[in-house]
Order: structure tokens, then C-alpha cells, then sequence
């Protein structure tokens, strides 16, 4: 289709992902970032930075929450969930990263997860499709950053 955009195009691939796309090596990466992530991520709930951004989050309140890690009695907005969440992964600077520099788990897990706590009881996501819908951020992210002027020479800048 010629006439496609990048953006319409880039919008039908990853719309027509879905779990028959993920081979068993790609479970099998997926499972081990996603531990690794995790563990990054308990660790950097002890960090100074995870506590402020903790601390400024519990401002925030509404009827959906999803879980602040390292903390079973704290819950946020997913949002913000995800936000404190990320920043833990992240504040060790240990989690993830590809070439040209971008740590791709910490910022879509932490997403995906509280996002998988906000769907009621009934419509809980099963393990599969989350890790459909942590491969596909993965997918996201790799191809914005493939597309990206300003990360193609990021090496070569530093």
C-alpha cells in the first residue's frame, strides 16, 4: 500500500499482533527481563529517588489502584503506579538496555502491570496476554526508537 503512512502502518502492525505470535524463545526472553525487571525494581524501592517520587504520588487517589512494589499496604491510580514503579527499576540504572541506549523493560512493565491490576475481577488478563502486551511495548518502543533522528547517533555523540 503505497499511499500508508509510517504511522498507519506502524498502527496495523501492532494491532494485528497477538499471542500466536510468540515463539518459545520469545516467552522465554520475555520471562527472563520481566524477572529481572522486577528484581531491579524491588531493589530500587530502597533508592531516595523512588521515595520522593512515592511520597509526591501519594497525593493521588482514585477508585481504580494498582500495586507500589516492595509495598503490599500502598496502592495508587495506575498511573501512578506505573510512574513509581518505573522510576524504581530505573533508579539503580541495572535494568535492560539495547543498542542505541534505552532500557526497554523498565519502561513498559511497569505499565503492563498496573494496567493488569486495574481490569476488574471478572476480566482479569491471563499470563499469556500479558506477555503479549509486554511484547508488544517492547515492539513499540524498539521501532519509535528505529525511527528516531535523534537516537540513530547517540554512540557517536558520547
Amino acid at each position: 500500500f503505497p499511499s500508508q503512512t509510517v504511522t498507519g502502518n506502524f498502527a496495523n502492525v501492532i494491532h494485528g499482533l497477538n499471542a500466536n505470535h510468540l515463539t518459545d524463545q520469545v516467552i522465554q526472553r520475555s520471562k527472563r527481563m520481566i524477572l529481572d525487571t522486577l528484581g531491579v525494581g524491588l531493589l530500587g524501592t530502597s533508592t531516595e529517588v523512588c521515595h520522593k517520587v512515592t511520597q509526591y504520588s501519594k497525593i493521588y487517589s482514585s477508585d481504580i489502584s494498582s500495586t507500589i512494589w516492595g509495598h503490599p499496604d500502598l496502592r495508587l491510580p495506575p498511573l501512578y503506579a506505573a510512574f513509581v514503579n518505573g522510576v524504581a527499576v530505573h533508579s539503580m540504572d541495572f535494568d535492560d538496555t539495547w543498542h542505541p541506549a534505552t532500557h526497554p523493560s523498565g519502561a513498559v512493565l511497569p505499565a503492563v502491570i498496573a494496567l493488569s491490576e486495574a481490569f476488574p475481577q471478572k476480566k482479569k488478563i491471563s499470563g499469556l496476554d500479558l506477555l503479549l502486551a509486554f511484547n508488544v511495548g517492547i515492539e513499540v518502543q524498539g521501532r519509535l526508537l528505529r525511527f528516531s533522528s535523534e537516537a540513530r547517533n547517540i554512540p557517536k555523540r558520547y
